[in-house]
Parts: C-alpha cells; structure tokens; sequence
C-alpha cells in the first residue's frame, strides 16, 4: 500500500491508485483480499482519495507522451517541407526536360538546312 501511494510500485506496471493496482502490488489472491483483508482495502481507497497526488508512473507517462506528441509533430512538419521540396524538384525537372526537348528539336532542324557553298573564286582563309 506504501510504495503505491509513494508512487514507487515494484509489481503493478500502471501504478494507479485502485484497488485491483493494490492486489497485483501485494500478490493475493482478490478473494483473499477481499475476504479477509477487506479493512485495508478500504484504508488505501480512503488513503488515495485523501491524498492529491499523480503517481510518480503516471507523471513519467505523461512526460513521455509529450515528447512523443512534440516529436511525432517535427517529423510531420519535416515531412511537410520534404513533399514540398519534392514537388518543386519535379517541377523544375519538367522543365528542364521539356527546355531539352526543344532544344534538340532545334538542332535536328538546324542540321536539316543545307549549306551554300561561299562565292567562287573568293579566297578562303
């Protein structure tokens, strides 16, 4: 009753302050709790009730709940900015794949055109 009202269980891994958190802590059976240690039970209702006071178990939890909520947010605020990373490189790679595609074009045309041959009898240098 001690350790779970300290907030220091050794065998319930909740470490809530109820009843069936009592039987596991000290290892009876529940009728055997109930049946001939049914005053004591009482005393740490009573004695929870009274004291205002979060288990030690709860508060770690509570804390480790809030660094996963801040970390799962900064990975999703992470992800975010990598979509958006991902769409502008997909844009810009369009556009450089359609800027080359006009540019061989131009060049197939470029090498359609059939040269003259310079005036006669100029000197070439």
């Amino acid at each position: 009753m001690e350790r779970l009202l300290a907030g220091t269980p050794l065998r319930s891994t909740v470490g809530k302050l109820t009843g069936t958190e009592l039987i596991t802590e000290c290892r009876l059976r529940r009728d055997v709790v109930y049946g001939d240690h049914k005053d004591l039970v009482d005393e740490f209702r009573a004695r929870a009730k009274a004291q205002n006071f979060t288990p030690q178990v709860l508060q770690n939890m509570a804390a480790e709940n809030a660094a996963l909520r801040e970390a799962l947010a900064k990975t999703k605020a992470d992800l975010a900015s990598g979509r958006e990373r991902v769409r502008a490189l997909r844009r810009a790679a369009a556009e450089l794949s359609l800027e080359l595609e006009q540019a061989r074009e131009e060049l197939a045309t470029a090498r359609q055109i059939t040269r003259l041959p310079g005036p006669r009898g100029a000197a070439r240098s």
